[in-house]
């Protein structure tokens, strides 16, 4: 942030102008009295120019004010030099205005000011008033000088200071984007990324805030990114007070959100480990002391603790070698053993008893917070509730963000604890632990239905994490509640309908319950999902056809595809073609009149205009007309 080089450079020019004024108002035979002034104003601003020679100058700023200062000495010297000694002739052709001399002693004025104010800005130790009041040349753009202020105390101020230089930032931040962009502009980053490092609690608080408010667009971020922001923070989720590590964790989410292209620099860091390490904090394990490794199936965890219920067991205080967690990674795994999968109440309460009955001394720490210190790990089981709670919430928003559209962070997140974790804070939390923990499911949910690898490791039906998952969506959907909760969980079940089997016949009800839903965009959304079970690519649409008719999916895609708002009409149309291509044979499709439904439908010029209608509609009306009477009444 300070000059050197460069600002000492434009120091030189304004300096040698400033000598010369003075020694040619020696030399003058006009306007001695104005000329004597006029020294005096410059032999003063030498005297600061130098002083800032000196010293260690704010650059933003100081170039700014070198160019107004040298402006100003170099008509000083002009009019100093019209007074000098040149004849009766040049008296007579050299006009000087009247007002020129204290025109000129305002200008050398404002720039003793400007000087004096860089100078204290430059130098503030933090013991000084707050604010140090606006140099002359900040007239026409105050803000921008106070921003000056406030990032000058950052670098230079005392903790207490900077904490509230921090605070002021916020308040700029928040007013304005463009009062951001200046922030970033101007070098603030930097002296804010070292307060979240090494501030006080409220300081580093408003900090991480700041940065979290500067993320407008992809241009600011990667100005951040650049600045060292991954590093600063990864040190953060590892040692500081978890008020700033859920502060710090907000931040992540709103930089991966304004700028995806920064999530790989981000999971390079090891902050995807580190953000499920506190997610997974009190919520399936302490897993600073214990951790699930890839070599542990949860039939052994399910066999240990049958062992710890058996007072002949000879193993009942100890903990296998091969059980220990020796890798860097410390990732947790499900593989599948051909056992049965547990439901999830009683899977997660076996690993919470298991795990809290054991005492495991490691030369190494494991689990996904390996790497955060024993002292850290101390303090946060100190956190109050609340407290607990908003890093959760933060930690999963976090997650939610970085794993938009980003298989590679998804796969990390999915083999880890996450998705046990999610389950768990889906059934068990409130507010925005939950309802971050219901995005960040979705989001990995609409990648892993792009992705095949991923859908198959993550989500395969074997897993008890995954099972853990569909369970808690699949209860919300059938609780059917119009919140935060539904839509996001509606969509997961959607995403993930290539992966449950022909038996798995409970996820198409509940969705079909919500045709019925009084409120458009939840009927939709189930319309959506369940066009995802019916279509072609689905490699079981007949057999997930067959379920919606059952459930009674016909008669409610029909008041869909009359009644409803322009959208979910195309959409229900799409899916009642699905199911007609598919199930053409069905008697429930004879009793709904679904032909007579696609014969209206062909009609009606904005239905047939969707492309995918364009396609499925005619194929769908021969399919029924083959198996099916057509005397059925047609509405016009």
């Amino acid at each position: 942030m300070m000059g050197d080089g460069g600002v000492k450079q434009m120091l030189a020019k304004p300096i040698q102008l400033a000598d010369q004024v003075t020694k040619w108002a020696d030399d003058v035979h006009y306007f001695r009295q104005e000329c004597a002034e006029v020294k005096t104003k410059t032999e003063r601003l030498a005297s600061l120019l130098r002083q800032a020679a000196r010293a260690d100058l704010y650059e933003r700023p100081a170039r700014r004010i070198m160019v107004d200062t040298e402006q100003v000495l170099d008509k000083a010297f002009a009019l100093v030099s019209k007074c000098r000694g040149g004849g009766l002739v040049k008296r007579v052709f050299t006009i000087i205005p009247a007002g020129a001399f204290k025109k000129m002693i305002t200008h050398l004025d404002n720039s003793i000011g400007d000087i004096s104010w860089l100078l204290r800005v430059s130098t503030a130790s933090g013991d000084e008033d707050a604010h140090l009041g606006l140099p002359p040349i900040a007239q026409n753009e105050p803000i921008l000088f106070l921003i000056w202020e406030q990032i000058a105390t950052l670098q230079t101020g005392s903790l207490e200071t900077r904490g509230d230089a921090a605070a002021s930032l916020v308040s700029l931040a928040r007013d304005n984007d463009r009062y951001g962009k200046l922030i970033i502009e101007e070098d603030g980053v930097g002296p804010l990324l070292r307060l979240v490092k090494e501030g006080r609690l409220e300081g580093q608080e408003s900090a991480a805030l700041a940065i979290g408010l500067l993320a407008t667009d992809t241009d600011s971020v990667e100005q951040m990114m650049q600045a060292g922001v991954c590093v600063v923070f990864a040190k953060v989720l590892k040692e500081a007070s978890m008020k700033v590590q859920a502060m710090v964790a907000w931040a992540i989410s709103e930089l991966a959100a304004a700028y995806p292209k920064c999530q790989d620099m981000f999971a390079q860091n090891n902050m995807i480990r580190l953000l499920v390490g506190h997610l997974a904090f009190e919520t399936v394990q302490e897993h600073s002391k214990y951790a699930i490794t890839s070599k542990m199936s949860i039939h052994s965890v399910v066999m240990d603790n049958k062992n710890q219920n058996n007072p002949n067991s000879a193993h009942k205080n100890a903990m296998p070698a091969d059980l220990i967690d020796t890798s860097d990674s410390g990732m947790v795994k499900y593989p599948n053993h051909g056992k049965q999968p547990l439901q999830q109440n009683q899977m997660h309460n076996v690993i919470e008893h298991t795990m809290n009955t054991k005492s495991v001394k490691s030369v190494k720490s494991t689990g996904l917070n390996g790497s955060m210190s024993s002292a850290g790990v101390k303090a946060r089981e100190f956190e109050d509730a609340d407290t607990k709670a908003y890093m959760k919430a933060m930690a999963a928003r976090a997650l939610w963000y970085l794993a938009q559209g980003n298989p590679a962070i998804c796969k990390s997140i999915t083999e880890s604890k996450a998705l046990l974790c999610f389950a768990v804070l889906l059934e068990k939390q409130t507010g925005d632990v939950q309802y971050n923990s219901a995005m960040a499911l979705m989001e990995i949910c609409r990648v892993a239905e792009m992705d095949a690898d991923l859908r198959r490791s993550a989500f395969k039906p074997s897993s008890p994490a995954a099972r853990a998952v569909v369970d808690q969506l699949l209860r919300v959907v059938e609780k059917a509640d119009y919140d935060d909760l539904l839509i996001p969980c509606i969509i997961s079940l959607g995403c993930l309908s290539r992966t449950f089997r022909a038996t798995e016949t409970r996820i198409i009800g509940p969705l079909v319950k919500l045709l019925d839903d009084r409120e458009g965009d939840v009927s939709r959304e189930a319309v959506v999902a369940l066009t995802k079970f019916a279509c072609t690519e689905n490699y079981l649409h007949m057999d997930h056809c067959k379920a919606i008719i059952a459930a009674g999916g016909a008669k409610h895609l029909v008041q869909l595809v009359y009644f409803a708002e322009q959208a979910i009409q195309i959409d229900s149309l799409i899916l009642l073609c699905y199911i007609a291509l598919h199930v053409p044979d069905s008697e429930d499709l004879a009793q709904a009149e679904i032909l007579t439904v696609l014969e209206w439908s062909s009609k009606q010029a904005y239905m047939i205009q969707d492309p995918t209608i364009e396609e499925l509609l005619p194929e769908a009306k021969v399919r029924l007309e083959l198996y099916q009477s057509r005397g059925a009444k047609i509405y016009h």
